[in-house]
């Protein structure tokens, strides 16, 4: 069992995410922004973090960096639809900043749980 954040300003793909995680046994807590994940992350140990890129307050390629500079080994996997501006490779530009792993929305929940397997059995890169 692992300890995931989840950080989406999407309830539905918060709930989503939450459902298929805790059905796998994995503890989950949830942000609908990356400030109140942030401030999650700061309470406690996480072994994954998983955050979409375009959110309100702070948005994840900002708390992506402020949590690599933290230098906090944790597996991050960025998510994201790419919103109105699809032609910005969001995720590309996360991996650069310290994202372990992307994964485009929409997915299945079978593909959000082979990237978290993998990154999971993985050592922390950072």
């Amino acid at each position: 069992m692992a300890n995931i954040l989840v950080m989406d300003d999407d309830r539905s793909i918060r709930d989503l995410i939450r459902e298929a995680l805790e059905r796998a046994g994995h503890r989950v807590i949830e942000a609908a922004n990356g400030a109140a994940g942030l401030r999650a992350f700061e309470a406690e140990p996480f072994d994954l973090v998983i955050t979409d890129v375009l959110m309100p307050e702070r948005e994840g390629i900002e708390t992506i960096r402020a949590i690599r500079l933290r230098h906090a080994p944790v597996r991050i996997l960025v998510i994201s639809g790419g919103g109105p501006h699809r032609q910005l490779d969001y995720l590309h530009v996360a991996e650069i900043f310290g994202a372990d792993r992307s994964l485009a929305k929409p997915f299945r929940p079978s593909e959000l749980l082979r990237a978290v397997d993998a990154l999971l059995a993985a050592p922390p890169t950072r």
